[in-house]
């Protein structure tokens, strides 16, 4: 009897290996490849490498497409470039502060400014963003302020997060954008999911979600894609690949070509960008974001090429793993600030004397910011508690009271005066 039960179970699994074998044309994917008598490895390095889309040359200037300007006004073309300055005016005062010991970490954006802002412009200010960690320039964009993010590093009561976050971990339900978690590619699926509601919503809306070609080598990351690609959601997935996870060289990541090519492989549509180009990323944004709400599909990959400038974070010493003439190089002749600054001379709006007061202004402003943070109170310490369970459950009750018993008694030996 037992025996008759189990050959019940396992039939149907059997049955079904012998379609893969004898039929496996017609469960290959969703085209209905044909058969062949020839037996033949397909060898991806005989297949010619996806081509990296740029509009503006490393001088500045257009090459080939000029749709750009046509899209871009003048106005918004200035708006992104005063963000872009901004954002890496705050990474040096924040990088130096840090040094100082005043916050306890942070990243720079350093190289990948034009990633950001590009991206963020393409976008409906009300699509939903989910970051990696380095996608400040993003949340600029959408109108949160310099001395809101500082709030935040510093972990003050003017932080959204209450203090409970680590510095960089920005997150803002008014301005669309998921909070940033710490761990990597869990936002990948994530994202979908939420895609997959916009899709059943019907709100004409599209999910974005950045991450780097590191965290492309987690798990969750072709679970996201593979989630994506059979439910047909909008989202786009954007890989900020800068040729390292940390201090991991692409070369030694991952074999083929790149991140593009995982796609193709799942059934998903992609651009390859020059993440240097903040004109093409603009370009291939837009492009994307029309692309998966149209009917043709509705998911794409995005992958964009630039180099990290600065170290990883401040946990980092990128000297270890890089020379610093290729820092140099990358600095002098591709950095994404310079190349849009010399075509924004060119097309005559913008000059020298506005962009020294554009940097004098940036950095007055990241300075003022932390003045008014650093006189802010901490939060109070029954935050710790508050805010992780809906209604507060016993055993969070009892260990909030342990620590105000505790605090009553050795109340001295805290700098309770610095909380709220």
């Amino acid at each position: 009897m037992i025996c008759s039960k189990v050959w019940r179970a396992v039939s149907p699994i059997l049955t079904l290996n012998r379609l893969c074998v004898y039929q496996s044309a017609k469960f290959s994917s969703s085209k209905s490849p044909a058969f062949s008598n020839e037996l033949k490895i397909i060898d991806p390095t005989e297949r010619p490498s996806y081509e990296v889309y740029k509009v503006l040359g490393t001088n500045g200037t257009i090459e080939g497409d000029e749709s750009y300007f046509a899209q871009v006004d003048n106005e918004t073309n200035i708006r992104m470039y005063k963000t872009m300055v901004t954002l890496n005016e705050m990474d040096k005062v924040m990088y130096e502060s840090q040094r100082q010991g005043r916050i306890s970490f942070y990243m720079t954006s350093s190289g990948e400014e034009g990633s950001h802002v590009g991206s963020a412009a393409a976008l409906d200010p009300e699509d939903l963003v989910y970051a990696q960690y380095r996608e400040t320039g993003v949340l600029m964009w959408r109108g949160f302020s310099v001395e809101q993010m500082i709030d935040q590093l510093y972990g003050n009561i003017g932080s959204s997060d209450k203090g409970k976050q680590m510095p960089v971990h920005y997150g803002s339900r008014q301005h669309h954008f998921v909070t940033i978690s710490s761990p990597l590619a869990t936002q990948l699926p994530q994202a979908v999911g939420s895609a997959y509601a916009y899709k059943l919503k019907k709100n004409e809306k599209v999910v974005i979600v950045y991450f780097g070609e590191g965290a492309a080598s987690e798990g969750d990351a072709f679970s996201a894609l593979n989630f994506a690609s059979t439910l047909d959601c909008p989202v786009i997935f954007f890989c900020r690949n800068n040729g390292y996870a940390i201090s991991t060289p692409a070369s030694e990541q991952y074999g083929g070509d790149g991140i593009a090519a995982r796609g193709f492989g799942l059934g998903i549509s992609a651009i390859r960008v020059d993440g240097n180009d903040v004109c093409a990323v603009y370009n291939a944004t837009k492009k994307a974001r029309e692309y998966v709400l149209s009917k043709k599909q509705k998911e794409k990959v995005v992958p964009k090429l630039y180099f990290r400038i600065g170290h990883h974070s401040t946990s980092d010493d990128s000297t270890a793993y890089r020379s610093k003439s290729e820092v140099q190089e990358y600095e002098i002749n591709n950095n994404p600030i310079l190349r849009f600054k010399t075509l924004l001379f060119k097309k005559k709006l913008w000059s020298e004397e506005q962009d020294e007061q554009l940097k004098k202004e940036s950095k007055q402003l990241v300075l003022n910011s932390i003045r008014i943070s650093e006189k802010k109170l901490k939060p109070s310490w029954k935050e710790m508690f508050e805010d992780v369970y809906h209604e507060m459950p016993p055993h969070i009750r009892d260990q909030m009271k342990e620590v105000e018993d505790h605090l009553k008694i050795y109340k001295d030996h805290y700098p309770l005066k610095n909380h709220a």
